[in-house]
């Protein structure tokens, strides 16, 4: 269990880390669309923050098992969060699916953390 946990938890990390660098940095595509949910440019550096920590935390993880599965379950709820705010935007399929998929993979991270 310990190689699908390591390669789950460095690929999230790895996808966290670049999304929320890019909402930090205020990356002007990304900031556009996530402005067109309502929220203020410096929310969204908030959420690049959150993910930021949530990528930090799964590789402080590896070191202290509790902090990773606290970083994931964190994750999961930041993506729960942001599937809503797409429903209720009005986007279609094309914008909610991948924070759902994201949210299912760092469940499954979660498992992996909780069973080892």
């Amino acid at each position: 269990m310990a190689v699908p946990h390591g390669v789950l938890s460095v690929l999230l990390a790895a996808i966290f880390a670049v999304l929320g660098v890019v909402k930090v940095l205020r990356q002007p595509s990304l900031i556009a669309r996530t402005e067109g949910l309502g929220f203020p440019v410096r929310a969204i550096q908030g959420i690049g923050a959150l993910e930021i920590a949530g990528a930090a935390g799964l590789v402080a993880g590896f070191f202290w098992a509790p902090l990773g599965i606290a970083a994931a379950i964190g994750l999961v709820a930041l993506l729960i969060g942001a599937a809503v705010a797409h429903v209720r935007a009005g986007d279609g399929s094309r914008d909610v699916t991948p924070p759902v998929r994201l949210a299912l993979v760092s469940a499954a991270a979660v498992t992996a953390l909780g069973a080892a």
